[in-house]
């Protein structure tokens, strides 16, 4: 009886990766945890110290040291790109595959068509692009956090449409496109107005709604990630549900994996409530999988807001004493990212970044488990830890740790 637990800070990459220069040239230079402390040089994170934060990123750096005696690796990304919902389902033991990269311009034909003929009223917004306006109320356009032509959005304030209504709205959109992902989601201090003020446009090619500028996440948040090409019997949560293993999704995770048969709580995003319930779960599941997303770290990421995304690691890293505290001489805690959001570098869109893979067991120190060649290997050695089938991805480090 015994708990592996994921603990995922979102976009906290630890230094480029070096194909960079190739795919993404953009992210040159980029390193989420350095720029964050040259931004705030009084930022002090003992928990993750202890953890090895400055081992993975290789040096000492303003006041955190390279602990000795930690247990660390990191990881490459072998999603293309950066992205959460990739990423998230390679940290479940996906091999992911290579999306369609179109701009909303590609499918607003196809899009439109479908919704008119299901019955809704469809109407084209533009400045130079063009996105669709469904029911007066709907914002159908390119996600403006991704890279462009990644991901489409699904906006809307719910003082106007339910979820379930809006849903019903992006699973059309969703049939007739073959882009990564389309994100449904809205909030309730949202309005038509705040939306529409949100309307943005990039490089007179894509043009939707700067979420966080529209205050759907301000207040009655939820939100549903559709995938394209992704299996969910090959990852984790499934080969250990088939075997009455319990699994528990914490914040965004529980909004972007599936997780038919384990619990997951969805539409989350203040991080002392996710810490609060992590906490809560992980001392009612004495044997099973646990793993949390820590999203404010991303939204700061995004915001360019190096300060904030300072006050969410502070915060996070208060409960990994408190998470240690609880866990039994058998349980593994793995605090990892699932890439980069650099708040320096000059963009507001996610960077292509090596992730930490820090490692907790009572007892079990001064090991290097060196660099992963993709975040698949958590999965993997989850699978191993808990005697069952590995995903379809991912090579074990348990045996490191024995």
């Amino acid at each position: 009886m015994a708990r592996f637990i994921v603990l995922v800070i979102d976009s906290y990459g630890i230094g480029y990766m070096d194909d960079v220069q190739q795919v993404r040239p953009r992210d040159y230079g980029a390193n989420t945890c350095r720029h964050i402390f040259d931004a705030v040089p009084d930022l002090y994170l003992p928990g993750l110290e202890r953890l090895g934060l400055m081992n993975a990123l290789g040096y000492d750096y303003k006041k955190m040291k390279i602990n000795p005696d930690a247990v660390f690796g990191k990881s490459k990304l072998q999603h293309h790109g950066g992205d959460t919902f990739l990423g998230h389902q390679e940290i479940m033991g996906t091999l992911t595959k290579k999306p369609v990269m179109k701009p909303f311009s590609f499918y607003i034909d196809a899009a439109e068509t479908a919704l008119k003929k299901a019955g809704y009223s469809v109407v084209r917004r533009k400045k130079t692009a063009e996105y669709l306006w469904v029911n007066d109320c709907v914002a159908v356009g390119d996600n403006l956090e991704t890279d462009p032509g990644q991901v489409y959005n699904v906006t809307t304030s719910f003082q106007n449409i339910s979820f379930e209504e809006e849903l019903k709205i992006a699973q059309i959109v969703r049939s007739v496109t073959k882009v990564e992902r389309v994100i449904v989601f809205g909030g309730t201090q949202a309005t038509v107005e705040t939306i529409l003020a949100a309307e943005t446009e990039r490089d007179g090619i894509y043009i939707g709604i700067d979420a966080p500028k529209s205050q759907v996440y301000e207040a009655g948040y939820m939100v549903r990630h559709l995938g394209y090409g992704i299996n969910p019997k090959v990852q984790l949560p499934s080969i250990l549900g088939e075997r009455d293993i319990p699994v528990i999704l914490i914040g965004k995770v529980a909004d972007i994996v599936a997780n038919d048969s384990g619990k997951s709580f969805m539409n989350l995003v203040d991080t002392r409530t996710i810490l609060e319930l992590t906490l809560k779960q992980i001392k009612s599941c004495p044997h099973g999988f646990i793993c949390t997303n820590i999203q404010e770290s991303d939204l700061a990421g995004h915001s360019q807001n190096p300060h904030r995304y300072a006050q969410t690691l502070t915060i996070t890293d208060s409960y990994i004493e408190k998470i240690t505290a609880l866990m039994g001489k058998e349980d593994i805690l793995i605090v990892t990212a699932d890439h980069g959001n650099d708040p320096t570098i000059g963009h507001s869109q996610h960077t292509r970044e090596y992730v930490p893979l820090l490692i907790y067991k009572q007892g079990l120190k001064d090991i290097y488990i060196g660099t992963r060649e993709t975040m698949a290997d958590t999965a993997a050695a989850a699978a191993d830890f808990f005697a069952v089938p590995r995903p379809e991805s991912g090579t074990s480090f348990l045996p490191l740790l024995e």
